[in-house]
C-alpha cells in the first residue's frame, strides 16, 4: 500500500493540480478571464427572486375542444353516420345522431366510455364519449388527453418563459418545471422582480382586426387606447405568429416610442392584401383582448414591415417588443408562490458561511497537529487539498453554490478529517504488534480501507438519494456532499498515502510515533 510507481505519482499530482487550477478561477476578474467559468452563487447568497407559475390550461382545453368538431364530423360521416345539433359548452362538446345503435357499435365502449381506438385515427384515447339522453353524445378529453394538454402547454411555456428573460438579460436564471403545471423560476440579483413579474404575466397574444362601427353581427366591441368605444371584426387578419422581430423605435416627427415589427412571407401576403383591400378604415392592434392601438389605413402596407404606436414610454415599446418577439404563451400563468431575498441578506448568508468553515477548519487543523504531530500535518495538508479539489470540482461543473452547498462543504471538511483519523488509528493498533514500521502504516492502510469505504459509499448513497428526491437547496447540499466524499477518498487513500509513504520510508530504520 505504501510502494507507488512513478506513473502513479505523476498521475495522482496531475489530477490534483489539474482539478484544482479550476478553484482559483473564481478569485480572477473579469478583464483577466483566462477560462470563464465560476461557481455560482445561489439565490439565498447574492439575493434574487423566486417565483412559482402555473399554468391555467382551461382556455385553451376549449379551444381545443372546438378544433375537434371537424374531425369528429369527418369521423362520423365516414362511418355513415348522420349527425346534428353540434354545440359546444365550455370543455364540452355535445351533438345528436340519429342512430344510437349504430353509434355505441362504431364508437362507444361501455366499459370505459371511450371511442374505439381503431376508429380514431387522429388520436387515440384522446377524448372520451358518452351517451346521454335523447341521442345526445357528450365529447370530453380524457385524462390522458388533458395530460397531453398540459405536458405541450408547460414545455412551450417554459421555452418562452426562458425566452422572455434571457432577453432582459438576467444573469444565471434557474427555469425548471415542476409537476405537471408549475414552473420554478429562480433569479439571483434580480433588481426588478416587478418588471419581469408584467412581462411573464402577459399571454401576448397579438392580432390584428378592422374596426366595423357599422355592423351589428360579428364583432367585439372593446375600448381603445383613448378610451372610445369600438366595435371590431371577430375576423383575425394576422396574428403574431407571423411576426419574425419587433424592436424598440423612435418616432422622428413626434419623438414618440413606439414598435416597429417584420412579418413573415405569409404575414406580409396577409397584411398587404388586408391593407390593399380597406385603405381608408381603421385597423386595431390588440394585445390580450384589449386593443393597444386603432390606426387609419393610409395606403396599402405591402413591405412586411409594420410600426405599433400608442402613447407608449420608452421601457414599455421595450417590454412591447421584447414580447412580441419572445412569442404567446399558450396559456396564461399565475404566480402561485413568490419570495424575494435582498442582496444584505444574501452578503450577510455569505459572511456567516465563511465564517463557520474557517472557525471550523482551523479547529480540525489544531486538533489534529494535537492528535498526531507530524502525521497531523499530512491529514491536514490532504484537507486543504480536499477544499481545492472540491471548489476545483464544482468550478468545472459551474454548480451554483448555496447555504445549504456551504453546508454541506463544511461536512466534507469533518468527513475528510475522518477517513485519515480511522487509518491512523488503525496504524497505531498496528503498531503495538509489528515490529516493522512499514509493514504497520502498509497493514494499517490496507485494513482501514473497508471501514473507510463503507463509511463514505453509505454517506454517498444518502447523498444520491437526497439529489433525486430533494429540490432547490437540498440539491445544493446533496452535490457538494457527494463530491466531497468523492474528493476525500481520493486525497486520503492517494495524497495523504504518498505522503505518508515518503516520510516512513525516509525513516524506515527510526521510531516514529503517530
Amino acid at each position: 500500500m505504501l510502494n507507488f510507481s512513478k506513473i502513479n505519482v505523476i498521475l495522482i499530482y496531475l489530477i490534483f493540480f489539474f482539478i484544482s487550477i479550476f478553484s482559483i478561477l473564481n478569485f480572477q476578474s473579469k478583464e483577466n478571464l483566462i477560462i470563464d467559468k465560476k461557481v455560482n452563487l445561489g439565490l439565498d447568497l447574492q439575493g434574487g427572486s423566486y417565483l412559482l407559475l402555473e399554468i391555467n390550461s382551461d382556455a385553451l382545453v376549449e379551444e381545443k375542444i372546438q378544433s375537434k368538431v371537424i374531425p369528429i364530423k369527418k369521423l362520423l360521416k365516414d362511418n355513415s353516420l348522420d349527425y346534428f345539433d353540434f354545440k359546444i359548452k365550455g370543455k364540452k362538446l355535445f351533438f345528436r345522431v340519429n342512430d344510437i345503435e349504430k353509434f355505441e357499435t362504431f364508437f362507444y365502449s361501455k366499459k370505459n366510455n371511450i371511442v374505439n381506438p381503431y376508429l380514431d385515427n387522429y388520436r387515440s384515447f384522446e377524448l372520451e364519449y358518452k351517451k346521454i339522453d335523447n341521442n345526445y353524445i357528450e365529447v370530453i378529453f380524457s385524462k390522458f388527453g388533458l395530460l397531453t394538454i398540459n405536458n405541450s402547454a408547460l414545455k412551450q411555456s417554459i421555452e418562452i418563459v426562458r425566452r422572455r428573460i434571457d432577453d432582459v438579460g438576467t444573469k444565471e436564471p434557474t427555469i425548471l418545471q415542476r409537476g405537471e403545471k408549475r414552473i420554478l423560476v429562480e433569479l439571483p440579483g434580480l433588481k426588478d422582480p416587478e418588471r419581469i413579474k408584467k412581462l411573464l404575466g402577459k399571454t401576448a397574444q397579438l392580432n390584428f382586426r378592422l374596426v366595423n362601427n357599422n355592423s351589428e353581427f360579428g364583432v367585439d366591441e372593446l375600448i381603445d387606447e383613448n378610451g372610445e368605444k369600438l366595435k371590431i371584426s371577430k375576423r383575425i387578419v394576422m396574428s403574431g405568429e407571423n411576426l419574425i422581430d419587433a424592436q424598440p423605435s423612435i418616432q422622428n416627427q413626434r419623438n414618440e416610442p413606439t414598435v416597429s415589427f417584420t412579418l413573415d412571407r405569409l404575414g406580409s401576403q396577409k397584411f398587404g392584401r388586408a391593407t390593399t383591400d380597406n385603405v381608408g378604415k381603421r385597423l386595431a392592434i390588440i394585445l390580450d383582448g384589449k386593443i393597444i392601438s386603432a390606426p387609419n389605413i393610409n395606403e396599402p402596407i405591402t413591405s412586411g414591415n409594420g410600426m405599433i404606436s400608442g402613447n407608449f414610454t420608452f421601457q414599455e415599446a421595450t417590454d412591447l417588443a421584447l414580447l412580441l418577439r419572445s412569442g404567446a404563451l399558450p396559456t396564461p400563468l399565475e404566480i402561485v408562490e413568490e419570495r424575494t431575498v435582498g442582496p444584505d441578506l444574501g452578503e450577510d448568508s455569505i459572511k456567516s458561511g465563511v465564517t463557520s468553515l474557517i472557525v471550523g477548519f482551523i479547529l480540525v487543523i489544531m486538533f489534529m497537529f494535537y492528535k498526531y504531530k507530524l502525521f497531523g500535518l499530512v491529514a491536514n495538508t490532504a484537507l486543504v487539498a480536499n477544499l481545492l479539489m472540491l471548489v476545483g470540482v464544482l468550478t468545472i461543473l459551474e454548480a451554483t453554490l448555496t447555504l445549504p452547498g456551504i453546508a454541506g462543504i463544511i461536512l466534507t471538511v469533518g468527513m475528510a478529517v475522518d477517513a485519515n483519523v480511522l487509518i491512523f488509528e488503525r496504524i497505531k493498533e498496528e503498531l503495538k504488534t509489528e515490529k516493522s514500521i512499514i509493514h504497520a502504516f502498509d497493514s494499517g492502510y490496507n485494513k482501514a480501507k473497508i471501514t473507510v469505504l463503507d463509511a463514505n459509499i453509505t454517506t454517498l448513497i444518502a447523498a444520491v438519494i437526497l439529489f433525486a428526491f430533494g429540490s432547490g437547496p437540498v440539491k445544493g447540499f446533496a452535490i457538494t456532499l457527494g463530491i466531497g466524499i468523492i474528493t476525500t477518498l481520493f486525497t486520503a487513500y492517494f495524497l495523504a498515502r504518498h505522503l505518508t509513504s515518503i516520510i516512513v520510508l525516509g525513516n524506515k530504520n527510526k521510531e516514529l510515533k503517530i
